[in-house]
């Protein structure tokens, strides 16, 4: 019942549906963002709807469901988000104690800058609101950062869907975001590690910098 519904709201995509689709993907709900803002996007390039304001229902509907993540793990703590995580919900959710303990030790391991750049990472993307809320991170710093990563995401997946309406047919777009999606993964994994890689050096340096 809730596939046919979610596949209802992909039929007809629209500022509303849009906005709420991709708030659901930003809290536990399995509802990939390559199969939202891609196909809008698709559609805006037939001048249905406005690229420009899908990319804002979908940002504004990924901080909606950030936000609920993070005030779930500001005010539930560790042991009832574990508790959920493996109860029978949570795994409908394919969620499982063990990827929010990824999600954690991702924001562990690179501090606030984690809530930019976990939002670009398959897997940890829909996660990493709940270790800051956790973490009781500055709720107007994460939102800001939040927006970042979510409206980078975002674009990525708009350009994508532009790009495909100029060759790509209606009937083969989904099959097409799959392939390509798996092809701006890597690419974003890769300029991840190396955003990482730059803060650590930068961090390192200072430190020195400092010791002497």
């Amino acid at each position: 019942m809730l596939t046919n519904l979610l596949q209802s709201f992909l039929d007809n995509l629209n500022y509303g549906t849009i906005w709420f689709l991709m708030l659901l993907e930003s809290t536990v709900i399995p509802v990939p963002s390559e199969f939202v803002v891609t196909p809008a996007a698709f559609n805006a390039a037939d001048g249905t709807i406005d690229i420009w304001l899908v990319i804002l229902f979908a940002t504004i509907g990924a901080d909606c469901g950030a936000t609920i993540n993070y005030l779930a793990g500001y005010y539930l703590g560790r042991p009832l988000i574990y508790r959920f995580a493996n109860s029978k919900l949570g795994k409908m959710c394919l969620l499982n104690q063990k990827k929010v303990e990824e999600a954690e030790k991702y924001f562990d391991d690179n501090g606030a800058i984690a809530t930019v750049t976990g939002r670009l990472i398959p897997g940890i993307r829909h996660l990493i609101s709940i270790p800051a809320g956790l973490a009781r991170m500055n709720f107007w710093r994460f939102l800001l950062y939040t927006t970042l990563g979510a409206g980078t995401w975002n674009c990525i997946l708009a350009g994508l869907g532009w790009y495909l309406h100029t060759f790509v047919t209606r009937d083969e777009l989904m099959d097409k975001i799959e392939i390509y999606s798996e092809y701006i993964k890597w690419g974003i994994i890769v300029l991840v590690l190396l955003v990482i890689a730059f803060f650590l050096v930068k961090r390192v340096l200072k430190k020195e910098k400092n010791a002497k």
